[in-house]
């Protein structure tokens, strides 16, 4: 099974937009616009498709170290914050991927300038091509919001840019950056002729499911999605472990086992367009910021629609919060409509989640969580063979690190 691999990172890209959108007023398609710039600007360069998809790729995750950053600030005093190690964390995160290009320092060094004042204060000439791109087409964006610039405004907006060469731009990345960024390539930076554009300048990269190099992105993936908040640092990626685990005591093959791990680490996705305030409310939510959190789904739903191909992973990821008898949400799906790994999906996650501390309860030991499991099967909830299972499986797992062999 063959996947694309640039539609998998630019579906996580739109993800990572919500958290920026809100926490720094970012505009919406931030990354993509920031990745076709880059994908333009590395074939006026010459980059090879190699050298661009890795380039690209990096552009869309350019910020994938948000939310681990903001949780890391929440500690912290007022004024204390150190931007430099939003991109230390970003480029860890980036070095676990399978790149088949060389992309050390892109996002370690996308906040420097020519002249020394960024976070590194390193000069021109003394970091990365990719990362001068990335950095000269990030700054453009956030400070303009190109997709509202008109055409009129065009001349003032390039005359701004090359005053900025030598000192926030380097030689390379502003001067080229002027002649990719012409009236067309403003008109399809709009929102409504982004995804055209994207699929246009980006560059194909593909990838067969079974590859043990794709557990990576998996793991970067939940990663930044757990990292939302203080209390689901973990959860999504145990829940790929005991989705992995339950794989093997039902006898999955090798593709059905990874596909069920790859719905487990994306499941919750749309959690990063809830705010945290909602996340970590240390008491029950009222009716209103219940709707709000119910939202997630849809948002999980909105952002994986865009991958081709992997359909199962999609469905299992969308329903893990719907009922047997209908009394779930968002689409109030009974026992016909969901299928066995839809209804483990959600007996896994609501185990694991009943189990790890939260605002409203602390951790709770297999028995109790397991407990909790059957009284929502004697409504009618959850199947209930799945959580005999669950519970014969688990059972051994008591006070052990999760293991999952794939």
């Amino acid at each position: 099974m063959t996947i694309r691999m640039d539609k998998l990172i630019e579906v996580f890209s739109q993800a990572l937009d919500m958290v920026e959108t809100d926490y720094l007023g970012a505009s919406t398609n931030h990354g993509k616009r920031i990745a076709v710039l880059c994908a333009a600007m590395g074939k006026r360069l010459g980059m090879s498709d190699t050298e661009l998809i890795s380039l690209v790729s990096c552009a869309l995750l350019h910020d994938n170290a948000l939310t681990e950053y903001i949780l890391l600030e929440q500690g912290r005093e007022e004024d204390s914050a150190n931007f430099a190690e939003h991109c230390v964390i970003g480029q860890r995160n980036i070095d676990i991927l399978p790149f088949k290009g060389d992309v050390a320092g892109f996002i370690l060094y996308h906040h420097e300038r020519a002249d020394g004042l960024g976070p590194f204060k390193l000069t021109e000439g003394n970091y990365p091509a990719g990362a001068e791109l990335i950095a000269a087409a990030d700054m453009l964006d956030v400070e303009r919001h190109l997709q509202r610039i008109t055409p009129m405004e065009l001349s003032a907006l390039r005359e701004n840019i090359a005053a900025d060469i030598h000192h926030r731009f380097t030689h390379r990345a502003g001067s080229t950056l002027l002649e990719i960024l012409d009236e067309d390539m403003l008109l399809s930076l709009q929102d409504n002729e982004i995804e055209k554009t994207v699929n246009s300048y980006i560059p194909v990269w593909t990838m067969e499911m079974d590859d043990p190099a794709l557990l990576a992105v998996a793991q970067l993936f939940y990663h930044i999605i757990d990292y939302k908040s203080n209390f689901t640092k973990i959860h999504s990626q145990e829940i790929a472990k005991r989705a992995c685990l339950m794989a093997d005591y039902y006898g999955y093959d090798k593709l059905t086992k990874i596909q069920l791990y790859f719905a487990a680490a994306l499941h919750d996705i749309g959690k990063l367009a809830i705010p945290n305030s909602i996340l970590e409310k240390p008491g029950r939510l009222n009716n209103d910021e219940f709707e709000i959190i119910k939202t997630h789904i849809v948002q999980t739903q909105s952002v994986l629609k865009g991958l081709t191909g992997m359909d199962s992973i999609v469905e299992w990821a969308s329903n893990h919060h719907e009922k047997l008898n209908g009394a779930g949400y968002p689409r109030n799906f009974d026992a016909v409509k969901l299928d066995f790994n839809s209804r483990l999906m959600t007996c896994i996650d609501i185990y694991q989640a009943v189990s790890e501390e939260r605002p409203y309860h602390s951790r709770r030991s297999h028995d109790e969580a397991i407990s909790i499991l059957y009284s929502m099967v004697a409504k009618g909830e959850i199947d209930p063979e799945i959580v005999k299972d669950i519970d014969k499986v688990m059972v051994n797992w008591c006070g052990k690190a999760l293991e999952c062999s794939l």
